[in-house]
């Protein structure tokens, strides 16, 4: 039987529910606060934020279950004939104390509409304040692997369309080291629904693991002053791209979506210098690896 928007929802809220119980051993110290909203047009979520943590010092984990009308902007956006929609995910961003610990994003998403338009999206990638190649490596393998169990052709795939997608373009530089990004997958290529949706599930799985291990050797290394600035000009780069560039970011407040939800991804602090430059060879290394197209496994 074909997978239904009910049990896809129902699904990511469970997600939602083990990931915030995984990051609350992870961190030792705080616990996520939870709001409840609705949207007057249809549907509504469940936000949950975490912070001042020994690990995360700002973090949230939202999901979401949407419907109504479709926007005009989104119909014009997305090329779409006029109907009713529903949107359902899973968005998470954790903004680390440490700047030896990276920025990560996660988003698993499901869409319909009532014209019988529907596809899955998302993705997970990583944003070190500082990069350390071994640990792109590692990240990476993580995001091949869960590809690899469903397509040989995935990882190369949605890799580019990270690299392409979190860039800045006003910046000239990647927003990170990327990840995997995918959109509007439908049946294609003789992929049904539901074998999509078991990748989508898989990704969504990925995450706890990546994370875990990327900030494991990392979370108690030493810092100074001057890190702490980087961290906070590398969280300016964040903001920008989200604000300026982010399709997610602009779907929400498109749609009437709850505000504070939507902007949970920005970081407490950020920094914004005029004409900063990388003042020490490892802030120079770490803008040279932001850059389309690295090999991270290889």
């Amino acid at each position: 039987m074909e997978i239904g928007k009910e049990e896809i929802a129902e699904w990511f809220k469970g997600l939602q529910d083990s990931i915030c119980e995984s990051l609350e051993k992870l961190d030792g110290h705080a616990k996520f606060s939870e709001d409840e909203w609705s949207r007057p047009e249809g549907g509504g979520g469940r936000s949950r934020v975490i912070k001042k943590g020994k690990l995360i010092e700002k973090g949230g984990v939202n999901f979401s279950a949407v419907s109504g009308p479709t926007p005009d902007k989104i119909l014009q956006a997305l090329n779409l004939p006029e109907a009713e929609f529903f949107a359902t995910g899973v968005s998470i961003v954790l903004h680390p104390n440490n700047p030896w610990v990276p920025i990560i994003h996660m988003n698993v998403r499901y869409f319909e509409m009532s014209n019988g338009v529907w596809w899955f999206g998302g993705g997970i990638d990583l944003t070190p304040h500082i990069v350390i190649p071994e640990k792109g490596k590692d990240f990476h393998q993580f995001l091949k692997s869960t590809c690899d169990k469903h397509d040989p052709s995935f990882y190369s795939k949605f890799k580019k369309w990270a690299d392409d997608y979190f860039f800045v373009k006003h910046r000239n530089e990647t927003r990170g080291i990327g990840g995997i990004f995918f959109d509007r997958l439908a049946d294609e290529e003789g992929r049904t629904k539901n074998e999509q949706w078991e990748f989508v599930q898989d990704v969504g799985k990925t995450f706890i693991p990546a994370y875990s291990d990327g900030v494991v050797l990392l979370r108690d290394k030493a810092f100074t002053e001057d890190d702490k600035n980087w961290q906070k000009i590398r969280r300016g780069r964040y903001v920008e791209f989200n604000l300026v560039h982010d399709k997610g970011t602009k779907f929400g407040l498109d749609t009437n979506g709850r505000t504070e939800s939507i902007l949970m991804s920005l970081p407490p602090e950020a920094n914004w210098e005029y004409d900063h430059q990388p003042e020490t060879e490892q802030q120079k290394e770490t803008l040279a690896l932001l850059k389309k197209g690295i090999d991270w496994i290889s």
